[in-house]
């Protein structure tokens, strides 16, 4: 028998930057139209201000815990063993769903903890298949020097909910090609068998695509001619759609909850260099190219379509609105950023819930928007640059000014209250519920 609770489908690029979809102004601009993406974004609401955290392990953790990183303690990557990610007392949006019945699978990239008792099979999904951490490891067996008794070879991993799990392939670069042609397969073959069962199912696929190294599958090799780079773009829109295909073809598509977005800003490292189109900066810094990625939403008959806007979202909204079109109760015992933007996206609002946020990059606070308004504390254009630590904070307006070239703070000294407050209402909070340390263990409590 059908089941009558939504399914929920959730792809997650891997630093896709605003300005590479063709929906975005990007497509044939960077060699690769992206038509399966396009036509996604045209059936639901496309958000051309949606923001993330400043890099991987900070927005994952926000999708997962709808709460800002600088709360949790994963603010970046540490060596592979250590404790990283999220430590077991934060309740996951997997963990959420599964208690509402749902069948829920991870296939994809986790970075949200390595080691036994932070794998997702233990936070909340029946079933895993992909990577623990990060895509450059698949470099490492090819670079000259590396050794394998000093840092670990790194793998494919495989588990289900209950099982220990396992490694199943060398995440090399033959395998990175691979990958995300598996993690698809994989997918689908979840769904296929939750939907036959008539369970309503959370499928959430975090891609690898556009991580570095940007390499294609063999079959998008040289399939743009322009590099690389555009061919695993036009790969990822292939993979996209094999998604939207087997959810529209399958008879599912009017109860299922389509969503697509990317952790970050774009790729900055070259020759795998991407772009955030009209804005300035890439992910690891507080620029408008790290904040806004490309989000989308579909569902037929409730989001309405062809909708474009410009409202303010942020990730911590997800875990929050997701638990609510799922009919979850969210954790009562600590505070919780996200706010439920179910109306919004359902169109019965053109306003979104919320109308800034503060941003930190690490433990330091770099930036707050507000409405139409920025505020940087700290000035970094570009990674490793040598942030610029503002006597006086910069202040933009991002619809006069969206490359943020020209501060305003002299003119506008006014907007500087809102965005103080905002920034003073959340410092506030961190004193009342003091963040959990970087690298706690895993029997840590916060007080």
């Amino acid at each position: 028998m059908p089941t009558t609770q939504p399914n929920i489908v959730f792809i997650l690029a891997d630093n896709l930057g605003w300005g590479e979809l063709g929906c975005y102004g990007g497509g044939v601009l960077r060699g690769a139209p992206t038509p399966r993406i396009d036509a996604l974004a045209a059936e639901g609401l496309r958000l051309t201000n949606f923001n993330v955290e400043s890099d991987c392990v900070p927005t994952r953790t926000a999708l997962m815990t709808g709460r800002h990183p600088i709360r949790t303690g994963a603010l970046q990557s540490v060596p592979a063993g250590l404790p990283q990610g999220i430590i077991p007392w934060e309740i996951t949006l997997g963990q959420l769903l599964s208690a509402q019945g749902y069948a829920t699978a991870i296939h994809g990239k986790w970075h949200l903890g390595d080691r036994p008792g932070r794998l997702p099979h233990e936070r909340g999904f029946d079933e895993w298949y992909g990577i623990p951490r990060t895509t450059n490891e698949s470099m490492f067996t090819s670079t000259p020097g590396y050794d394998p008794t000093v840092v670990p070879l790194p793998y494919v991993m495989e588990a289900r909910r209950g099982d220990a799990a396992r490694d199943v392939a060398l995440y090399d670069l033959e395998m990175r090609r691979k990958i995300d042609s598996q993690l698809i397969e994989r997918s689908i073959d979840f769904m296929q068998r939750q939907a036959k069962a008539g369970k309503a199912f959370f499928s959430y696929v975090p891609l690898t695509q556009l991580h570095y190294p940007t390499l294609p599958h063999a079959d998008f090799a040289g399939k743009t001619g322009a590099g690389d780079f555009a061919d695993s773009l036009a790969e990822m829109d292939a993979r996209v759609g094999q998604l939207i295909d087997f959810i529209d073809n399958s008879g599912l598509r009017e109860n299922t909850v389509f969503i697509f977005a990317s952790d970050n800003g774009p790729e900055f490292r070259r020759p795998w260099r991407g772009t955030a189109g009209p804005w300035t900066g890439t992910y690891h810094t507080s620029m408008e190219g790290a904040l806004r990625v490309p989000f989308m939403v579909r569902w037929p008959g409730r989001v309405p379509r062809a909708r474009v806007s410009n409202e303010i979202v942020h990730v911590v909204d997800l875990y929050t609105t997701i638990a609510s079109i799922a009919g979850a109760t969210l954790p009562g015992d600590r505070p919780i950023d996200g706010v439920d933007q179910s109306d919004f996206f359902f169109g019965k609002s053109e306003k979104s819930a919320r109308e800034g946020f503060v941003y930190y990059i690490k433990d330091e606070l770099r930036a707050a928007k507000w409405r139409d308004w920025k505020m940087h504390m700290v000035w970094e254009t570009e990674p490793n640059t040598g942030p610029i630590h503002l006597e006086t904070p910069w202040v933009f307006n991002l619809t006069q000014d969206p490359k943020e070239e020209t501060d305003v703070g002299t003119q506008y000294n006014w907007a500087r209250r809102p965005l103080r407050v905002l920034i003073q209402d959340f410092q506030q909070s961190l004193k009342q519920h003091p963040p959990i340390p970087p690298g706690a263990p895993d029997d840590y409590r916060p007080k």
